[in-house]
């Protein structure tokens, strides 16, 4: 087996039960038919896109193969897919790419420097314990002028479902504990990818929201397509195991009232983040030297007659 993040002790530094974890994705890998539970994969695939050729790719989390299934050989010659379960590799989707698929974790790639020419992950990057060094194993494994292309769930996610079930349990119980992992913050993805050793980074933010009858179906729709099919279910060591049904109640009239829509759903907010970094090459452009600027930030607001200028 890969090795995990370490125990319970390791608090704060490690929110995340990552054996746990690994048990979660091997049973939901096991459960159901991708194509019906992969509608959130497929929307974050379908934002982004891949120009030019890659000799070798990695997939880093790659659960089935969601990302495979949309790459040609055209593009990928050929793919190493990497995940925690064994059983998602086990019952991954077939690709048209000569694919190699190895079970190892996230924080501990085991691949030698200056490997891959392209680095991948979608929505997998959010139940690791240490993203900085995540983010520095993908660096390492990637050549110069390599491009790492990933998406993962950002801090906003379920934010109508966290605070309905907080404010429910304060009322109810008089405290709360963590249902819903916790995320990053998009203010801090620049920062760590950039100490990675990444640079030309682009990082954007997205959001995808699907309506539900009631804070009900919503639970009943992540546990039961999006978390089993995925292994999405909370790993976090300080999570709650039970809702009390009196507080379940509270919490779905809360979401109704303060998040409702006015045709009686609610929505379920789905916040992606968008990065991506090349390791430094030296026929990548640099960036202009100090002093060499011909216009100052006080120059800004005559930015028009600057333009116009320019022109004549």
């Amino acid at each position: 087996p890969p090795p995990t993040a370490a125990s319970p002790g390791s608090g704060a530094l490690n929110p995340f039960d990552r054996r746990l974890k690994r048990k979660q994705k091997n049973w939901a890998a096991l459960q159901a038919e991708p194509a019906k539970c992969d509608y959130l994969r497929e929307e974050v695939r379908g934002r982004g896109s891949l120009a030019g050729t890659f000799p070798l790719a990695l997939d880093v989390g790659s659960g089935r193969g969601y990302i495979a299934q949309h790459l040609t050989k055209e593009t990928v010659e050929k793919l190493i897919q990497v995940d925690i379960a064994e059983n998602a590799l086990k019952n991954a989707i077939e690709s048209e790419i000569p694919t190699v698929r190895v079970v190892a974790d996230e924080e501990f790639l085991p691949f030698k420097e200056d490997t891959f020419d392209l680095v991948v992950s979608s929505l997998s990057l959010h139940w690791v314990n240490d993203l900085p060094k995540a983010f520095k194993e993908i660096h390492q494994v990637l050549k110069p002028d390599g491009v790492f292309i990933g998406a993962m769930f950002g801090g906003d996610t379920l934010y109508e479902l966290r605070c309905s079930l907080q404010l429910a349990e304060l009322e109810r119980e008089g405290g709360f504990s963590p249902h819903v992992s916790p995320f990053t913050a998009v203010a801090d993805l620049g920062h760590l990818l950039s100490r990675a050793g990444f640079n030309t980074l682009t990082v954007d933010t997205d959001e995808i929201q699907v309506n539900y009858p009631g804070l009900f179906e919503v639970m009943e729709d992540l546990q039961g397509k999006y978390i089993l099919c995925m292994g999405e279910s909370n790993c976090s060591w300080n999570r709650k195991p039970l809702l009390h049904r009196e507080t379940m109640m509270a919490a779905a009239a809360i979401y109704q009232e303060m998040y409702g829509n006015s045709d009686g759903s609610v929505p379920a907010t789905f916040q992606i983040y968008y990065m991506i970094g090349w390791k430094y090459h030296e026929s990548q452009a640099k960036p202009a030297q100090r002093g060499s600027a011909t216009v100052s930030f006080g120059d800004l607001a005559k930015i028009e007659g600057l333009l116009k200028r320019g022109k004549k």
